[in-house]
């Protein structure tokens, strides 16, 4: 059977170096990963040097003139910049251009929405997609006037403003909608968190790059100590492949259960917008009691996106979560025989699943630092620290004797040490 060809979107890129960006280049190879990434083709690049952008047009006039014609000899169908633009910006590119017009939010928005699969996710990204939008509203009156009418008459610009307001009511309308239905799922997550929490078992989230392995870590744990296949997710070599937060419980079945979340990977200016319209899905992280950063140690910028994920975690409050490191795909890069690893730090290859033992180990010894197994026997006149045990500590075991209840239990080193009076040697 013969495959059709999808004709894909020929894309010109722009980027503006004004000594801001500590690798300008860098910055550009990733906007022409991201536009591959939307099922773009890039066509072109274009680049100046400035000390500052230019407030109306974002680059030079002459620079603009220099797109436009480049723009039609490679056929280009739109232009997008690296930065975020202003509204006037948009539309004086548009007009200037003669094509569509996007900056990296835009077409990070674009990505998201098409990756979206889960109704959280969905409802998130719309909801940051008419955030962004909403502003980019403002000062298009005369752009809606030409479709209503002659360009210029008072009749038309009066339409091309009820249009505006009308568009704005709606988009308005429709954010209220979306945090209503956001906040219903959100209370659904908290509930189910509550759940995990109240387990106290504890709680470990995979943050980091976007595309560094964090989906092929979670399902390597998931083959080996968890409920595989039916728990995998997706797992794929491309920016942003998942967007969703997943939890699954790892048992190694050794009693130092955890609970494991794969989070939406960070990228470099990363929009605000979607931060905070996910903010609920990445209050994973906030929860967690251990975070384990994956980084693409293959990659040559891997320690400016640690800092670009150190600045995010920052941003979510989760700045000071304990955390391991694991430089994935090291067996691209030439070092010793893995797995290696050294204090908190691990170098692996998540995709054949050397290190993921291991790495294993290493979570369930920092998650268990403060933790401790011990054996109590409670008289029954003592019931509220029976009850305190059972809601704060994960229970072993437990018998209903004559004069109090025996319970082993895995708890706080603190607990432990405040109940010392009814330790008992655990039973075999």
């Amino acid at each position: 059977m013969r495959e059709e060809s999808i004709e894909k979107e020929k894309v010109l890129l722009v980027g503006v170096d004004t000594g801001e960006e500590e690798n300008f280049d860098r910055s550009m190879e990733e906007l022409e990963s991201l536009a591959q990434a939307c099922g773009m083709e890039v066509v072109g690049l274009i680049t100046q040097k400035l000390d500052a952008v230019n407030k109306s047009l974002y680059i030079g006039s002459g620079k603009v003139k220099e797109a436009r014609d480049y723009a039609r000899d490679v056929e280009a169908q739109a232009v997008i910049f690296d930065n975020a633009l202003s509204p006037s910006q948009v539309r004086n590119l548009n007009e200037e251009l003669g094509l569509p017009v996007m900056d990296r939010t835009n077409l990070i928005l674009d990505i998201f929405a098409t990756r979206a699969q889960t109704r959280e996710a969905k409802l998130q990204v719309e909801s940051a997609r008419l955030q962004y939008l909403l502003p980019r509203l403002v000062g298009l009156g005369d752009a809606l006037s030409r479709q209503g009418g002659t360009t210029g008459s008072r009749s038309s610009r009066g339409a091309g403003e009820t249009r505006l307001e009308l568009d704005r009511r709606k988009i308005e309308r429709r954010i209220a909608e979306l945090k209503r239905e956001l906040e219903e799922v959100a209370r659904e997550r908290e509930t189910r968190r509550s759940k995990r929490l109240a387990a106290r078992t504890p709680q470990v989230a995979l943050v980091g790059y976007t595309n560094a392995g964090k989906s092929t870590i979670m399902n390597r744990m998931v083959e080996l100590y968890g409920d595989a296949p039916r728990k995998l997710v997706l797992e794929k070599d491309m920016l942003f492949a998942t967007l969703d937060t997943f939890v699954r419980s790892i048992d190694p079945g050794d009693k130092r259960p955890f609970f494991l979340a794969d989070t939406v990977g960070f990228i470099h200016k990363l929009p605000h917008g979607l931060i905070k319209a996910f903010q609920s899905t990445l209050e994973e992280i906030k929860y967690a009691d251990l975070l384990v950063q994956v980084v693409d140690f293959s990659d040559p910028e891997y320690k400016r996106q640690m800092d670009v994920t150190a600045d995010t975690l920052r941003q979510l409050g989760a700045g000071n979560i304990p955390m391991i490191y694991v430089y994935n795909k090291a067996d691209k890069v030439p070092v010793e025989k893995l797995p290696k690893v050294s204090g908190d730090h691990i170098y692996l290859c998540a995709v054949d699943g050397i290190g993921i033992a291991e790495l294993k180990d290493m979570i369930q010894e920092r998650a268990y630092a403060d933790r401790r197994e011990a054996a109590f026997f409670i008289p029954y006149e003592k019931g509220s620290e029976v009850s305190y045990l059972c809601e704060n500590a994960t229970v072993l075991a437990r018998e209903y004797r004559e004069s109090g209840v025996y319970l082993r239990v895995c708890c706080q080193k603190q607990d432990a040490d405040r109940l010392e009076r009814y330790r008992t040697e655990p039973e075999a």
